[in-house]
């Protein structure tokens, strides 16, 4: 049975994180790459950014959706979502509609615009995840995706966690 790598190192007399142990700098690092990469070859491809195409594909999964829906999902802010979704309605690839049930809800669904952007990205998607993973058997493919499901489902967890103060001075808000 593997052993955990150590995620601290001594350093001149202080803990410091030891990167190569530390799972949160592997996820964070891997998703910064991963979207960098993505948002450079979807703006020179299709002229659409990483934010626009994580709209469509959530657009494309579940039609008709609330914008609350996409931040709940993706995880992003109602900001982010409210701008990129006028921008793919300005580019006629988003349809926003008022919900009859509640005037103030606005659901968002594809229009062929959308739909064929969507069907000529998602290829690309595709092939960049086959890359990513390449070298993996599908079972550790399996695998993998339980773990990531099981850790994505910590999260709120962890977003709650307020540490204990330390006593006077402790910084918590900010910088003094």
């Amino acid at each position: 049975m593997a052993t955990r790598r150590a995620n601290t190192a001594m350093r001149h007399g202080r803990k410091v994180l030891k990167l190569s142990g530390y799972v949160t700098y592997h996820l964070t690092a891997l998703a910064n790459k991963l979207t960098s990469g993505a948002s450079r070859l979807y703006l020179e491809r299709y002229g659409i950014g990483i934010i626009e195409w994580r709209v469509l594909a959530m657009l494309a999964v579940e039609p008709g959706v609330a914008p609350a829906r996409i931040c709940q999902v993706i995880g992003l802010d109602k900001g982010a979502v409210s701008r990129e979704t006028r921008k793919l309605e300005a580019k006629g690839c988003v349809a926003v509609h008022e919900d009859p049930a509640s005037p103030r809800r606005r659901t968002l669904e594809l229009t062929a615009t959308g739909l064929a952007l969507h069907d000529e990205i998602v290829q690309t998607a595709l092939e960049r995840e086959r890359r990513l993973l390449k070298g993996l058997s599908p079972d550790e493919v399996n695998t993998l995706l339980v773990l990531l499901e099981r850790t994505a489902a910590n999260v709120a967890d962890v977003n709650d966690f307020d540490p204990p103060s330390a006593g006077p001075g402790t910084r918590r808000k900010g910088l003094r």
